[in-house]
């Protein structure tokens, strides 16, 4: 009998009866072939010198910026970002390239004074297969800065997308054009298959799917990095400018429906709740919902149905207890119950929408051990908390699993300073929004948002390549 063949499908979360793609799933035996045929490449692509593969990257960004709307609107139609975040996103692409296409020229070592004659010198030496599996909701950036350091020091590329981005990932490949990066498309059996084979792996995904990730790696002793989301805090202290603070939160707690790793998704209110909660339930009303492909809108579709789900269970589970819904907590245009302060009535004009449409969600009044104040929920919603102090709200933003981004809204730079030392995240911003990275600068995560080496900026040169000393002695 033969067996049956896989399918790996795409489809437009705002129009979810539109296929973006359809590609049979590698297998095992996809995996496999592919890892080989990348280690068959990859010495003679670290052999090449510097300026050629600068050259190679510059003409990817090249291409990439020539395809800049053409890429725009796939990432519209296949994840459902809104068309100015996804322009954004390629803009962004291009920049890593260009960023790693010059860090091939940056030292791969180092000339120190040796105890004896001779010469003492260290040297770092590509990985080998560079295996990346990434996540969806960045579906050009993140596979590029993974896969551009990664390529700049000398490794060649097996890219395993999330299947939910498969178009973005084939047209990706195409418009690179390098031997040296493919494209194997699946889902968690070929991921498995490529953390069992690649010389070096990155991850980027939720975190039960990162612990195999990482577990398979350890086993076999090549480098491994895992992003694994977060459930960030931003805190806002009495004296912080409650507008341009609100503002940010919510765009950084519902843009692209919530759907970032670093998007906001617990607010803590120092000795200032009520106000808070008025100014952010007045920005999150001002933000644009609907057609992602509207360059108004701020909050487009769920990536699909169980996402969008899982936004109103955890929505109703809130106000089943102690918890408030202060907004939204509906799919758009249904007729479920909305909360206290919801928008549902200026909604209406969006019941017509198909794809995967939720309500910007603010809920408060949850104990500080409800699974929404302590777990992710990768959607459009986030929790209002109350602190009598900055100690507190410190405890209350440190309380969780989770360390990957955090914010203080504050006039004091002092406070600011203290605050932001004492902050077990990765990253902390002050004045700025949880969402957000800079690509020329190292990210990552503590506690479960994280493991192994930071990704981006020059801290890529480390994880992607190993080092070496060399002792050279006089002839006797």
């Amino acid at each position: 009998m033969i067996p049956a063949i896989s399918l790996i499908e795409s489809r437009s979360p705002h129009a979810p009866a539109d296929v973006v793609a359809s590609f049979p799933a590698a297998g095992e035996a996809g995996v496999q072939a592919a890892v080989l045929l990348a280690q068959a490449v990859q010495h003679d692509w670290a052999a090449r010198n510097a300026s050629a593969r600068a050259t190679a990257l510059a003409r990817a960004a090249d291409a990439v910026e020539g395809a800049a709307d053409e890429l725009a609107a796939l990432v519209v139609r296949e994840v459902g970002k809104p068309v100015t975040e996804a322009r954004a996103e390629v803009a962004r692409s291009v920049s890593i390239l260009r960023y790693y296409a010059q860090q091939v020229f940056d030292p791969v070592g180092a000339v120190h004074e040796p105890s004896g004659a001779g010469l003492l010198f260290t040297r770092r030496r590509p990985l080998g297969v560079a295996g990346l599996i990434t996540p969806w909701n960045f579906p050009l950036a993140i596979p590029l800065w993974k896969a551009a350091p990664a390529l700049a020091f000398g490794n060649t590329v097996v890219l395993k997308p999330a299947p939910q981005a498969l178009a973005c990932a084939l047209r990706l490949a195409e418009l690179l054009d390098l031997n040296e990066f493919q494209v194997v498309p699946g889902g968690a059996e070929e991921g498995a298959a490529l953390a069992e084979t690649a010389d070096v792996v990155s991850f980027t995904g939720s975190a039960a799917a990162g612990a195999l990730v990482r577990a398979a790696a350890v086993r076999r002793g090549v480098p491994v990095q895992t992003e694994m989301g977060g459930h960030n805090a931003a805190i806002v202290l009495p004296d912080a400018d409650l507008e341009s603070a609100a503002a940010q939160i919510a765009a950084a707690a519902m843009g692209f429906a919530g759907q970032k790793c670093t998007a906001t998704r617990r607010i803590i209110a120092v000795g200032n709740g009520d106000e808070v909660r008025q100014a952010v339930l007045a920005a999150v009303a001002r933000l644009g919902f609907g057609d992602p492909s509207d360059p108004g809108t701020v909050v487009g579709p769920l990536i699909d149905e169980a996402a969008r789900d899982r936004v109103t269970v955890a929505a109703a589970s809130a106000a089943a207890g102690v918890g408030r819904i202060l907004a939204g907590g509906r799919i758009a245009g249904g007729t479920g119950e909305g909360g206290a302060g919801s928008r549902a009535g200026s909604r209406q004009a969006f019941g017509g929408l198909g794809g995967w449409y939720v309500e910007p969600t603010v809920v408060d009044g949850l104990f500080a051990d409800h699974p929404l104040a302590r777990e992710e929920v990768f959607g459009p919603i986030c929790v209002v908390q109350d602190a009598a102090s900055a100690d507190e709200a410190v405890a209350l933003a440190n309380g969780v699993r989770y360390g990957l981004a955090s914010a203080v809204y504050t006039r004091d730079l002092d406070r600011a300073l203290d605050l932001s030392a004492r902050l077990d995240t990765g990253l902390v911003r002050v004045n700025a929004p949880t969402s957000g990275v800079d690509f020329y600068l190292p990210f990552g995560g503590e506690k479960d948002s994280g493991y192994g080496g930071r990704e981006q900026g020059k801290a890529a040169q480390d994880f992607y390549t190993s080092s070496h000393t060399v002792t050279v002695s006089p002839s006797r």
